[in-house]
């Protein structure tokens, strides 16, 4: 029996994401996809009606999670560090099983540039950011961490962190643990400024 449109389209995706892990974003090709895929180029066509459609659709992959992962912190009630570490723990084990999808992560600069997709890109990236600043807010009423510093920066020197360690990794050859790698970076990060407020208070 022949694969479903539905599982075709996601076979599509999953694909493309695997191109695009092995020769960057502008090296995604419908005719690679297809070759790979054991299909014509017709069909993809057939499922994204351009290129930049089904660049979308990886993009959209990509992010799939980010608000299950936000709801899971709401349904679990953890207190506001806590709250932190899981959403980072979250991404982390998710592109430790996935390494192939932390190419996306290092395309943005490229994707960016198409006005077509920008918007796609900055969707994702300041939700996320803005996440991670909302949790740093709460840590901070909650006397974790100083009201003295600026929860925006922070948020970038989580994220900026996360996203240089998963560049490391790519670099490397997947050569260590990126869970336990980020998660020991985003301890030593929460703990100065954890023990700053302790000091101060």
């Amino acid at each position: 029996m022949g694969m479903s449109l539905l599982h075709r389209r996601e076979a599509i995706v999953l694909t493309s994401i695997d191109v695009i892990n092995e020769f960057g974003i502008q090296g995604l090709s419908t005719r690679e996809v297809a070759k790979r895929q054991g299909i014509s180029e017709g069909t993809i066509f057939k499922h994204f009606q351009t290129k930049n459609e089904l660049i979308l659709a990886v993009l959209d992959y990509y992010s799939q999670y980010d608000t299950d992962i936000v709801e899971s912190i709401k349904l679990k009630n953890l207190k506001a560090t806590e709250a932190i570490n899981y959403f980072i723990n979250a991404y982390a084990e998710y592109y430790q099983n996935y390494p192939q999808i932390t190419a996306l992560t290092q395309a943005y600069d490229v994707l960016s540039c198409d006005p077509k997709l920008t918007d796609k890109v900055k969707e994702i990236y300041l939700y996320r950011l803005k996440s991670m600043q909302v949790l740093i807010i709460e840590s901070q009423k909650s006397g974790d961490i100083s009201k003295n510093i600026d929860s925006k920066k922070l948020s970038h020197i989580i994220w900026g962190s996360f996203n240089d360690i998963c560049l490391s990794w790519r670099l490397c050859g997947y050569c260590f643990s990126l869970k336990e790698y980020i998660m020991s970076t985003i301890k030593m990060i929460l703990d100065d400024f954890i023990d700053n407020q302790q000091e101060t208070t």
